[in-house]
């Protein structure tokens, strides 16, 4: 594939996957607007709740973003019926993740949320949360490989019209729900508090699904098609779940990983935690183009590889990863411009916070550059099917090396904002060389051969 053309083709599935992100991120933050009225201990309900469902949901992503690897190199041989069976593996495989998860919640959503607080109040308001919101995963189970499957086809705006429906959907009835609303003397809606919020985002969730299931049975380029009665499945979960287990394992340990540096970094003094607080999603949103870049690379490649065109697989990963370096810069000069007009975004602040914010304003401008380095490098690496050795430079970098070097600095040392901080980047540093030397060494020794063993048909 010429290299403009390849550009082309990942940058019209790039920008979808990318607005994607933020609008997932944009209805919790609705959410969260729609529920401060009510008071801290909503709010506070709210925030615990939906951690535990998003963790939960950030390992069904996981699985669903190695099924669309799987899905993707299908795509390219152009066999329906390798399509087909894929896509039923990683749905069976993602609903039975998630069903297992709503079993355990539901049976232990108690003790759960006793051991995240002691408030009595606070944990009455997370279970009844959690009692609606739940539903969640199971939903998600559906969707997430819907997408997986738009997405290897190349479709990528067809999810995203999909959260477009969504997102005002999950606002007005969020509201609607939260804090009732009086129609006339005769129709009313009652207010449910927090309930409500998750009883809004069911609703929005089940109409995003109508769509996509509607869209993939009157499709006329859409032909998924049961398994035949004498197809045995079972060879084709297990080599599917192989392949895409190790991304959910690591995915789960770098959000525990998150968690643990966020523990630290509490134990630093308030304006510097604070400091450290008010730049991380700005951080997290930042990196949604990077990431959805990677994604679309990973895609493109994947399509390749089923299609068995490879010669220019080497040139168009160099392509990726030089691209993906220029949407860092771009991301890191953004971050730049904001550390600038930070006073000016968050007014009113303790003059000690503002100085934290400017002691980590080269760290969190540098940040991007080299944690997208590193995200091309991962996403294209599992699309050769190096999934183990991904999890495994990510997990020497973050918990043998970085996160034992953040407790040392501030538990041992006392370190200051600084130090605690640039462990992010240098983190991604150390694993930046692994990456690279594992990334050429495959695309050296990756051959028609290879590409085969990937198709488990």
């Amino acid at each position: 594939m010429p290299s403009q053309s390849y550009v082309k083709k990942n940058l019209s599935l790039a920008w979808p996957l990318a607005l994607n992100g933020l609008l997932m991120q944009s209805m919790l933050m609705i959410d969260t607007l729609l529920v401060s009225p009510l008071g801290e201990i909503p709010l506070a309900a709210m925030g615990i709740a939906t951690a535990i469902v998003a963790a939960i949901l950030g390992i069904q992503m996981a699985l669903a973003n190695g099924t669309q690897l799987v899905l993707s190199r299908a795509v390219g041989s152009g066999n329906n019926q390798t399509l087909s069976k894929a896509f039923w593996s990683g749905m069976m495989i993602n609903c039975s993740v998630g069903l297992l998860f709503w079993i355990l919640l539901t049976l232990f959503d108690r003790p759960l949320i006793g051991l995240l607080t002691d408030n009595v109040l606070l944990q009455q308001e997370v279970a009844s949360y959690l009692v609606i919101s739940k539903y969640i995963i199971l939903y998600t189970a559906l969707t997430q490989v819907m997408i997986a499957l738009f997405n290897g086809l190349g479709r990528t705006k067809i999810p995203f019209k999909g959260y477009l429906i969504e997102l005002p959907i999950n606002a007005v009835l969020s509201y609607l729900l939260i804090h009732g609303y009086q129609f006339s003397d005769t129709i009313a809606i009652e207010a449910m508090g927090v309930q409500g919020a998750a009883l809004g985002s069911i609703i929005a969730i089940s109409v995003r699904l109508m769509y996509l299931g509607s869209y993939m049975k009157f499709s006329p380029v859409i032909e998924i098609t049961l398994p035949d009665k004498n197809t045995s499945m079972s060879r084709n979960i297990r080599l599917h779940f192989i392949e895409i287990f190790p991304i959910a394992a690591n995915v789960t340990m770098l959000m525990i990983g998150v968690t643990v540096y966020q523990l630290l970094y509490s134990q630093l003094d308030i304006n510097a935690y604070v400091a450290i607080t008010l730049v991380m999603p700005w951080i997290k949103a930042g990196t949604q183009f990077i990431a959805a870049w990677s994604h679309s690379s990973a895609i493109t490649i994947s399509q390749a590889i089923g299609s068995n065109k490879m010669d220019d697989l080497s040139k168009n990963v160099d392509t990726s990863i030089d691209i993906a370096v220029v949407i860092s810069v771009i991301c890191a000069m953004l971050f730049g411009l904001m550390s600038i007009f930070i006073a000016d975004i968050y007014p009113h602040l303790d003059a000690a916070t503002y100085q934290a914010l400017a002691v980590i304003a080269p760290l969190y401008i540098f940040l991007p550059i080299v944690r997208g380095y590193n995200t091309v490098h991962g996403n294209i690496l599992r699309a050769v099917g190096k999934t183990t050795a991904v999890f495994k430079i990510n997990f020497t970098g973050q918990w043998v090396i970085s996160i034992p070097l953040c407790a040392l600095i501030i538990l041992v040392f006392d370190g200051s904002i600084f130090w605690a901080f640039a462990i992010q980047p240098f983190e991604e540093v150390v694993k930046a060389l692994p990456f690279r030397q594992l990334a050429r060494k495959s695309l050296k020794e990756f051959d028609h051969k290879k590409a085969q063993a990937l198709m488990y048909d």
